[in-house]
């Protein structure tokens, strides 16, 4: 695949529940080879946690991210993708 199948995107993920902290983890280690970087913030005020991830990657990869995430229990997430 070359790089004009790819599209940046930045994905937001809100940990409501943190006790499923691990399952993102986990999840996002599996996606790892796509992840350009990572920044994770507790906020123990609002006891959340939230990550933000930049990746690399074809569309539908970044879907199949988002969509597994998704599925988590406690857990909000949204992408925004590039055009090009």
């Amino acid at each position: 695949m070359d790089s004009t199948d790819k599209k940046i995107a930045v994905i937001g993920i809100i940990v409501e529940d943190l006790n499923a902290s691990e399952t993102v983890n986990a999840v996002l280690h599996e996606f790892s080879g796509m992840i350009v970087g990572r920044m994770g913030i507790p906020y123990k005020e609002r006891g959340v946690a939230v990550i933000s991830i930049i990746a690399d990657a074809p569309p539908d990869k970044v879907s199949a991210l988002t969509g597994r995430l998704g599925k988590i229990d406690g857990i909000s997430v949204k992408a925004a993708i590039s055009k090009r």
